[in-house]
């Protein structure tokens, strides 16, 4: 592999690529320079005062890749805290709970084994992206480094009873009441990371499946957005009688949910509950939800007395407009949800406790929960197309929709009364994604679904 690594690697979000033939050692180190150079230029400060956390998951690859980064960030002059293998949303609560000026999750989150990568945080736990931050990384990679000034330091930190007792205080750990519960961790980081929370607390008959941290993932990769993935959940929540199961992606920075007949659980919905949980403990809040998202989501923020703000896809958006703004929780239908009590930072450990706790409150089962919204709000989830030229399609949807209210937050939206629909160009493919919405029937979903998808595919 060329000393060089091809720009493809530096992402809308992170930084990922196949270990070997895109990303290796050497790379790791030299975007571990080139980050905390970033980060330095963005303080306003040298980066021999920096103080930069480090973390990695369970890749087979991460101890090398890490280490590397570690090695690049020390060589540059930075002094690096490293937690060791944990979940991505606890390197995100070393930056914010001991004030870093950033931090590097060695991850590639929830894609296959081949696959390394990295994470890139600033002063209070907020994302560089494509836009900010990222882009300057690749600048400085591509463009070459020259020598190491050295002079950085490293010591290890332990922060794990730290993190479980900042997550412990999100919920009454009283309202919690007897269920049981299935869990798929998917051989990632959700085992030792959530697991000896949810085994601290009261009345909970736990199934733990693929606890284990194994970068080989023997069962299944570890994303549970593809139906091929969760289907193992879905069948043990139902062959055991649990009251709900919970699965997590790779590094467990975003989880997943199954009622108690054996449904997926749509973000949009989660998200909803989550915020009617949420406004319980912040009255009047403000809360964020993305372009994609069913009405169900601003419907019951305004209900529960909040206000409803729509946002941009991608984490960098939302952190940096709840530190901004002073959102208290913010939802994506991906299964990305943030708090402003966890530093603006998405969390995989805070929504299944805020979940269990809203269970025992309501008395209800999931499923009675959300038959609200799956009788009231039918919706399509993100539907992909391939299409040659992204943003014709786009003008032509414009043209053909133009009786409708156009916005263009993110991509086209486009809303009359009783449906409404999101079209947003992929960040890395040529391709369209379409989240669709009816509010009068399945059959009228799906027709809408079906005429408008036949605008993007003819």
């Amino acid at each position: 592999m060329p000393t060089t690594p091809p720009a493809s690697i530096f992402k809308a979000y992170d930084v990922r690529g196949l270990y070997g033939e895109e990303m290796d050692g050497d790379v790791a180190e030299q975007i571990g320079r080139a980050f905390v150079q970033v980060l330095a230029e963005g303080a306003g400060k040298p980066v021999s005062e920096l103080r930069v956390g480090l973390g990695r998951d369970m890749r087979l690859t991460a101890p090398e890749m890490a280490g590397r980064y570690r090695d690049g960030m020390v060589a540059e002059g930075a002094h690096v805290l490293d937690a060791g293998m944990v979940g991505t949303e606890m390197l995100y609560f070393l930056v914010g709970s001991r004030e870093l000026d950033g931090g590097l999750m060695c991850t590639a989150s929830h894609n296959p084994k081949a696959y390394t990568g990295a994470k890139l945080v600033k002063e209070g736990a907020i994302a560089l992206s494509g836009d900010a931050g990222i882009g300057d990384v690749r600048d400085k990679v591509l463009a070459g480094l020259g020598e190491a000034p050295g002079g950085g330091t490293a010591e290890e930190v332990d922060i794990a009873e730290e993190f479980r007792a900042a997550a412990r205080a999100f919920i009454d750990e009283g309202a919690i009441r007897p269920l049981k519960v299935v869990l798929d961790g998917g051989n990632g980081m959700a085992g030792p990371m959530v697991g000896p929370i949810l085994e601290a607390l009261p009345g909970l008959e736990l199934v733990p499946t693929y606890f284990e941290p194994d970068g080989n993932f023997p069962d299944h990769e570890p994303n549970p957005m593809l139906e091929e993935n969760r289907r193992f959940i879905v069948e043990k929540v139902v062959s055991e009688g649990a009251d709900l199961g919970i699965a997590w992606d790779g590094d467990a920075d975003r989880c997943f949910f199954v009622d108690d007949q054996g449904r997926f659980v749509d973000g949009d919905f989660l998200t909803a509950l989550l915020a009617d949980s949420v406004l319980r403990k912040r009255p009047g809040s403000a809360i964020l939800y993305d372009v994609r998202a069913s009405r169900a989501v601003a419907d019951t923020v305004e209900r529960a007395g909040g206000t409803a703000w729509m946002n941009r896809v991608g984490h960098a958006f939302f952190k940096t407009r709840m530190r901004d703004e002073g959102g208290v929780f913010g939802g994506e239908v991906s299964g990305h949800y943030y708090f402003a009590d966890f530093y603006n930072a998405d969390s995989g450990t805070v929504p299944a406790l805020l979940i269990l706790e809203l269970l025992g409150q309501e008395g209800k089962s999931l499923s009675e929960l959300l038959e609200p919204y799956r009788s009231t709000y039918f919706i399509s989830g993100e539907i992909n197309s391939e299409v040659e030229d992204p943003d014709a399609k786009m003008a032509d949807i414009e043209r053909e929709f133009a009786d409708g209210e156009i916005t263009h937050l993110d991509g086209v939206s486009v809303d009359y009364e009783d449906w409404h629909f999101n079209v947003r160009k992929s960040n890395t493919e040529p391709l369209l994604r379409l989240c669709l919405e009816s509010l009068a029937s399945v059959e009228d979903m799906e027709a809408k679904r079906d005429r408008v998808l036949g605008l993007i595919r003819s």
